[in-house]
C-alpha cells in the first residue's frame, strides 16, 4: 500500500499558551460550537416570537447536560471499568496518582452521552417552562447538527478517533500518532453533520408548517446513520471493541436511529404552523 500521496497532518492541538494555561484546539471548537447554537437559536425564538430570556436560560441547561451527559456517557460506555473505583474523577477534572491530585481536565468525551444530556436538559428546561417538548427538539436539533460537527473538527485538530489505514489521495498521516496513511474519519462526520444542519436550516426557513417530530426524526436518522457507516472505517476507540461485531458506537446508534424512524413514520397529523415573517419578535 503506498502513503506517497497522503496529506501530512503534524498540527499542535493547542492554539495557545500563556502562563503555563492550554487552550486547545477541541475546546475551541467545543465553545465555537455553543456560539454559533446560540446565534442559529436566536434567530428561531425571534421569528417564534419567543422571549430571549427563555432563551437564555435553555442554553444553559443545554449546556450542562451536554457536558455531564458527554463525560458520563464516556465513563459508562467505554471505561467504566476504570472509573467505577474512581468514581469522583468522573464528573471533577482530577486524578489521583500515587497519592497526589492532578489536575487533568475531561479527557474523554462521548457523543451518545451528549445525546442523551442534551434531551435530559431539555426535557427538564420544558418541565419547568412548560414549553413543549417535541416543538422546541424539532428546532434544537438543527443547531445540534453544527455543533457537532465543530465538536468533530477538534477531534481532527487533536489527532483523535482516527480512521483505518487508507491509499485514497486524501488520506491523512497523523504525525502525532504514527507514519500511516489514515481515512480522515473526523472530517467525513464533520462535513456530513453540516450538510444535515444546512439541510434542516433551509427545510426550516421555507417550510410553511412542520409536522410534529418530523425534523428531530430526520435528525436521529441521518446523524447516528452516518455515525454508525463511519465506524465502520475507524479504529476502536477502546480495546475491548476489537472482539465486537458491532462496535460501541454502533450498538449505542442504533436505538437513536429506531427512535427518528418511529417519529418520522408515525400517524400523526398534528403540525405547527411557522411564521412566514422573520422579525425581531417580543422580547420580554
Amino acid at each position: 500500500m503506498s502513503f506517497l500521496s497522503a496529506i501530512f497532518w503534524d498540527t499542535n492541538p493547542i492554539f495557545f499558551s500563556i502562563l503555563g494555561y492550554e487552550l486547545h484546539y477541541y475546546t475551541l471548537c467545543f465553545m465555537l460550537g455553543f456560539i454559533v447554537s446560540y446565534i442559529v437559536m436566536l434567530k428561531v425564538f425571534n421569528r417564534e416570537k419567543i422571549s430571549q430570556e427563555l432563551l437564555d436560560q435553555l442554553s444553559i441547561y443545554i449546556f450542562v447536560g451536554t457536558l455531564l451527559g458527554a463525560r458520563l456517557g464516556h465513563c459508562l460506555f467505554y471505561e467504566f471499568d476504570y472509573y467505577k473505583d474512581h468514581l469522583l474523577e468522573m464528573i471533577l477534572p482530577i486524578r489521583f496518582e500515587d497519592g497526589q491530585i492532578k489536575l487533568t481536565g475531561f479527557h474523554g468525551l462521548a457523543s451518545h452521552g451528549g445525546g442523551i444530556g442534551i434531551f435530559t436538559g431539555l426535557y427538564l428546561f420544558c418541565r419547568k417552562t412548560k414549553m413543549d417538548f417535541i416543538w422546541l427538539a424539532d428546532r434544537l436539533v438543527i443547531v445540534v447538527a453544527a455543533a457537532g460537527a465543530l465538536v468533530r473538527l477538534g477531534n481532527f485538530f487533536n489527532s483523535e478517533i482516527i480512521g483505518l489505514p487508507s491509499n485514497l489521495p486524501w488520506a491523512v498521516i497523523f504525525a502525532h500518532v504514527d507514519d500511516v496513511a489514515r481515512h480522515p474519519a473526523q472530517l467525513y462526520e464533520s462535513i456530513a453533520y453540516f450538510g444535515i444542519f444546512i439541510f434542516l436550516w433551509v427545510y426550516y426557513k421555507r417550510a410553511a408548517f412542520l409536522k410534529r417530530g418530523w425534523m428531530l426524526g430526520i435528525f436521529l436518522i441521518l446523524l447516528f446513520t452516518i455515525r454508525f457507516l463511519v465506524e465502520f472505517i475507524k479504529e476502536n476507540q477502546e480495546a475491548f471493541e476489537d472482539g465486537m461485531t458491532l462496535n460501541m458506537g454502533q450498538w449505542l446508534s442504533i436505538p437513536f436511529i429506531l427512535v427518528g424512524f418511529y417519529l418520522v413514520l408515525r400517524k400523526n397529523k398534528k403540525i405547527d404552523p411557522i411564521p412566514a415573517n422573520t422579525g425581531k419578535g417580543k422580547r420580554k
